[in-house]
């Protein structure tokens, strides 16, 4: 039987008492117009996580950055904390303590997958404290998180970096990860406000028309060749009939953001349920140009996000 210097895992091996990892998740926006619950990209946005096995029992989240305001919670039911116990359970794996020190970059609520990358940064946490104990392959940290999270899109891109086309088969969500044209310069516009995600999506309708399903088609497919091959399309590539007008009442700042940029040029869309502002540039000088209209012409305040796309995804060390 294992001391108190360690836990079982499988019923067998152990987890050392002080053994500690480092995980880092992107930040991933979802829909990018019309691939709605298809469609993800990573980007260079980060919440970081140390993770250690403590002999004192419980669990202790120390939280810096965004959510140390108290908004997120500092004990077992922190979401990452949740996640890291759920998925040891499943291997069999149980701990005395954890200590949790979350540095967080992600903005909460604003459409940049903060949940998502919590629950990818859980999964990632409980792999690498289980590595030499239990292996974990792509195809199950992509079903675990699907689980948790309800849908692939977001945790994806934030477990494997680049554009992800993600979908669901019998036999469990799969996806697959394409590489970025490297002139593609995203900036997101990130507003003080925040829109709950189940708002947004209770508001898409359960039929839309057939034709703006097919507009929809047509643009995805665009989409996909504007991104890896040739940006000069993102502009057209980044229409939407599926759910953007829909959601439009819910944050009217967005879509009159959107509906400026567009007008400009740029391929503006909502980042995932919003209500940030996703522009797809084609090139990073466009980025500037895009950041001094809005600050000239919004009558509303938007922090500017210059990003690149993250091409690696979670990692644990």
């Amino acid at each position: 039987m294992p001391g108190p210097a360690a836990v079982a895992a499988g019923g067998s091996s152990a987890i050392p008492v002080g053994r500690s990892v480092h995980v880092r998740v992107p930040a991933t926006t979802a829909n990018l117009g019309p691939g709605f619950d298809t469609l993800g990209l990573a980007l260079s946005l980060y919440d970081e996580l140390e993770v250690t096995v403590s002999a004192v029992p419980g669990v202790r989240v120390e939280v810096h950055g965004v959510g140390s305001d108290g908004s997120v919670p500092t004990d077992a039911t922190n979401l990452v904390a949740s996640v890291i116990l759920d998925v040891l359970g499943r291997k069999g794996a149980l701990v005395p303590g954890l200590d949790i020190v979350a540095r967080n970059a992600i903005p909460h609520g604003r459409g940049l997958g903060s949940s998502g990358a919590a629950i990818v940064g859980g999964i990632m946490a409980a792999k690498g404290l289980l590595a030499g104990l239990v292996e974990f392959d792509s195809s199950e940290l992509l079903a675990i998180a699907t689980e948790l999270e309800g849908h692939p899109d977001n945790v994806a891109p934030a477990l494997f970096g680049g554009l992800t086309i993600a979908w669901v088969e019998p036999g469990g969500p799969q996806h697959k990860k394409l590489n970025v044209h490297r002139g593609v310069s995203p900036v997101v516009f990130v507003p003080a406000h925040t829109v709950p995600t189940k708002l947004a999506r209770s508001l898409q309708p359960a039929q839309v028309p057939h034709e703006d399903a097919v507009f929809n088609v047509s643009r995805s497919a665009l989409l996909i060749a504007a991104l890896i091959q040739s940006p000069e399309l993102l502009l057209s590539a980044t229409e939407d009939k599926l759910h953007q007008n829909y959601r439009a009442a819910a944050m009217p700042d967005t879509s009159a953001l959107v509906g400026l940029l567009r007008a400009a040029g740029f391929p503006a869309v909502v980042s995932g349920a919003g209500p940030s502002v996703l522009v797809l540039c084609e090139r990073p000088a466009d980025r500037l140009r895009a950041a001094e209209l809005v600050a000239a012409q919004s009558p509303v305040e938007w922090q500017p996000l210059m990003l690149a796309v993250d091409f690696k995804g979670a990692t644990v060390a």
